[in-house]
């Protein structure tokens, strides 16, 4: 084992003057940015051939559209902040407001409004009728009778909903909104995970439907969720481009095999598998470091330099299959099912998870496609309850899943849609994009950062550590930074 970092650290009392970034998402350029910034010289490497992760673009049928994250949760003013910084603030739209629906076994029906993951704020609500029935309202009913203490134990949001409101509830309601958003099953989410303080605030207010409202309450007035006019994927260019000009040495392609203290200076280097182009080396270096990679890798790389590394090793994410259709559509111009459609588990005649319509959602999309025109994107990767294999729509090819996604778009947006009406079409493929976020999860990464604090000259983020969402990592990131710069003698702001 690797001599620990406290008998590594420099003898001097100087201040690092470079740093290591390992990761090229939003949360390693975010990094690098605001070291860079702080006067350090900073290298970025990342394994892929672009940089951003799932915030991206992609081209169909002459439109610049987002292949990943569409948007940002409101719920703080990170991403607003960041966008400022990066001159994008005018550039902020938020969606359009008629909400989306849910398509199950007997038809589609509104979304409830309100909530968190898919738990309604007020399960008495007569909205949910058409959704629950009149005994699964019955059941959801419980919650507010039910002692606080029913559930406050469960670990997975299937669980503590189906303690508190039932079986349908998590069918019907959760389930839905779970597998599109997270690509997996309410049983199989760890409900510290995706929502920090549900359990202490149901406990304190005595209901799950008045912890979900509070939640809820805690956003921002307005929309829960923004994007960019443009596409998101512009804050990852935008990202790009500052970080070179703060001087940032940006290598793409550049696959770490291994991680290690530099035997020669104080600090950190990593070896890349393969160079394989241009003037790359294989060894990248920096005084301070910040692993900014998935979860699985950057547990692997810290193997050597912490305590039972193993046990912090998240499970890989989920794999998912997006296809982005483009049609000459007049039917859909009313928006018959709002912004887009959440799909049971129970639905058999749809293989989708999930459908955006993305011109009827955001009007800079329905701008650039024109009159007529209408962008839809369809999610596939469902998961059963045990999160076991791959759903198998994720595997056909382009051509195959593209006329699968025509006629579910068809039956999930109740108008036919014929395969002369599509002007084009793309399909973007993500493999752990999303971090595995199941039970014990929020276990495994509290430990694993508690490990990392012996390591003074290193940290870690991205996703499988924040949370999910661009809100969640721009903050955590952010922290993390300062409180690395902190340590070592820089003054930074709060």
């Amino acid at each position: 084992m690797t001599p620990s970092p406290r008998d590594t650290r420099p003898s001097s009392s100087r201040r690092p003057r470079t740093a290591l970034v390992v990761g090229g998402g939003v949360a390693g350029l975010t990094a690098a940015r605001d070291l860079a910034a702080a006067g350090l010289r900073v290298t970025l490497v990342e394994a892929s051939d672009h940089f951003g992760g799932a915030v991206g673009a992609h081209e169909v049928a002459g439109l610049v559209l987002d292949s990943g994250a569409e948007s940002f949760a409101t719920r703080s003013t990170a991403v607003p902040e960041l966008m400022s910084e990066l001159g994008l603030s005018e550039r902020m739209v938020t969606p359009n407001p008629a909400g989306s629906w849910l398509h199950l076994p007997e038809g589609a029906v509104p979304a409830p409004r309100s909530g968190v993951l898919g738990i309604p704020a007020d399960p008495t609500a007569p909205e949910l009728r058409a959704a629950l029935g009149r005994s699964g309202v019955s059941r959801a009913r419980m919650d507010k009778v039910l002692p606080s203490r029913m559930g406050a134990g469960e670990r997975t949001v299937g669980a503590l909903v189906r303690a508190r409101m039932g079986q349908r509830v998590v069918d019907r309601l959760v389930a839905p909104f779970v597998s599109g958003v997270y690509s997996t099953h309410p049983d199989q989410l760890d409900v510290d995970a995706v929502a920090p303080g549900l359990r202490a605030r149901m406990r304190e207010l005595g209901s799950l439907g008045a912890a979900a409202g509070a939640l809820r309450e805690a956003s921002p007035a307005g929309a829960n969720v923004a994007g960019i006019d443009g596409g998101m994927n512009l804050l990852s260019e935008r990202l790009v481009d500052d970080a070179e000009r703060l001087g940032v040495k940006l290598v793409a392609r550049y696959d770490v095999i291994a991680l290690d203290r530099d035997p020669r200076r104080p600090g950190w280097m990593v070896i890349q598998r393969q160079p394989t182009d241009g003037d790359k080396t294989a060894v990248a270096r920096g005084e301070l470091l910040v692993l900014a990679a998935d979860g699985p890798t950057s547990v692997r790389l810290m193997g050597s330099h912490i305590t039972d590394a193993q046990n912090f090793t998240p499970r890989s994410g989920p794999r998912i299959a997006l296809a982005t259709l483009v049609l000459d559509c007049p039917a859909l111009d009313d928006a018959p099912r709002g912004t887009g459609v959440l799909v049971s588990d129970d639905v058999r005649e749809v293989r989708a998870k999930a459908l955006t319509h993305s011109s009827a959602k955001w009007a800079w999309v329905a701008r650039e496609a024109g009159e007529h025109r209408h962008v839809v994107r369809l999610s596939y990767g469902r998961t059963t309850p045990k999160g076991t294999g791959a759903s198998p729509e994720v595997a056909l090819e382009d051509r195959h899943l593209i006329s699968l996604a025509l006629g579910d778009a068809s039956t999930l947006l109740g108008v036919p849609i014929e395969p002369a009406q599509l002007v084009g079409a793309d399909v973007v493929r993500w493999h752990a994009a999303l971090p595995r976020t199941d039970a014990g999860h929020s276990v495994r990464a509290a430990g694993f950062r508690r490990a990392l604090k012996d390591v003074p000259d290193a940290v870690a983020v991205g996703a499988w550590l924040s949370g999910t969402g661009l809100a969640a990592v721009v903050t955590d990131t952010r922290q993390q930074v300062r409180n690395l710069l902190a340590r070592h003698g820089y003054d930074v702001a709060t």
